[in-house]
């Protein structure tokens, strides 16, 4: 029998909260790793994505010999890892012989390997290798905006899997409203061939145009590479449609109203007692006089008659 332990201290029971399961979930972070082992590039490559994910990521710079993203077992320490941090996205870099500078991008799903991409990185240009006016230096943490240029993303199957792997690992906290005067990054995706993508991150800036549209001015800040797509794995449609599962949204229940497949929409009014013998009539209407002496004349018609007549005498 397993043994279910609960959190004696409120510390570690908040931070358990935190990882639970929620309809809102938080932003996604990012687990940075080392392979068995790695080139120059490759370390400045991790470098560079962890400060562009400063605010979000966790990196770790012992070497890990027993990961192989691909390879079947070769995901267990990778997996531990990512529930240890509380990590969805991960990125590992490695360096061999017949794979040169190599990185897996991958996302997790409760903790296990969802989907990866592999990509060989050429031409890499660091932030320090690009010189610029300390303006155009985004701030960290601020919302991206993607360019993705290339009927490739649409048509290739690598490169489709590649964007969305893209969008998730640098789109930050989904929002649902933005302030145009808050982009301040762009990050330009070039498809150069049907497996080669060029990648580059550039500052923003919003100009003064005479119009409603502003003028944007785009500065390379770095950093600058091209992306290979080598191998690529699909997530299992089993576990693809668990992922996509939405919460239900529960509409509020309306009292007194039904729905009919002919009829439509049918509503049930409920209108009190009307008391109309307790309402105020007004004291003088000419209208009610009127009637009652002609009730008293149907009622006794000699009587008027006979108050005539004493009235002639």
């Amino acid at each position: 029998m397993l043994e279910i332990r609960t959190p004696k201290q409120g510390r570690a029971r908040r931070e358990i909260e935190k990882r639970a399961p929620k309809l809102v979930e938080n932003g996604k972070k990012t687990l940075i790793l080392h392979g068995t082992k790695t080139s120059n590039t490759v370390n400045a490559v991790l470098t560079e994505i962890y400060h562009l994910k400063k605010d979000n990521s966790v990196k770790y710079s012992r070497r890990n010999d027993n990961i192989r993203p691909f390879e079947s077992g070769g995901e267990t320490s990778l997996e531990f890892f990512s529930l240890k941090t509380d990590c969805s996205l991960f990125v590992y870099g490695s360096h061999s012989k017949k794979r040169p500078d190599n990185l897996v991008i991958g996302r997790t799903y409760d903790h296990h390997i969802y989907d990866l991409v592999e990509v060989g990185i050429e031409n890499f240009k660091s932030m320090e290798s690009f010189s610029y006016d300390k303006k155009w230096a985004p701030q960290i943490g601020s919302k991206p905006f993607f360019a993705f240029i290339g009927e490739g993303f649409e048509s290739v199957e690598e490169l489709k899997h590649l964007k969305e792997v893209l969008l998730d690992l640098f789109r930050g906290v989904v929002v649902s409203n933005l302030n145009l005067s808050g982009l301040d990054r762009v990050y330009v995706c070039t498809a150069v061939s049907s497996n080669k993508v060029f990648f580059t991150h550039c500052g923003l800036r919003l100009k003064k145009s005479g119009t409603i549209v502003p003028r944007m001015e785009l500065v390379e800040v770095g950093p600058s590479m091209d992306l290979v797509v080598r191998r690529h794995r699909l997530p299992d449609d089993n576990l693809k449609k668990e992922a996509m599962k939405a919460a239900p949204i529960l509409a509020k229940k309306e009292k007194n109203v039904s729905r009919d497949a002919i009829q439509g929409k049918i509503g049930k009014i409920y209108i009190p007692d009307q008391q109309v013998g307790e309402t105020a009539l007004p004291n003088k209407s000419k209208g009610l006089k009127r009637e009652r002496r002609e009730a008293k004349m149907k009622g006794d018609p000699n009587k008027h008659v006979v108050k005539k007549q004493k009235q002639d005498s």
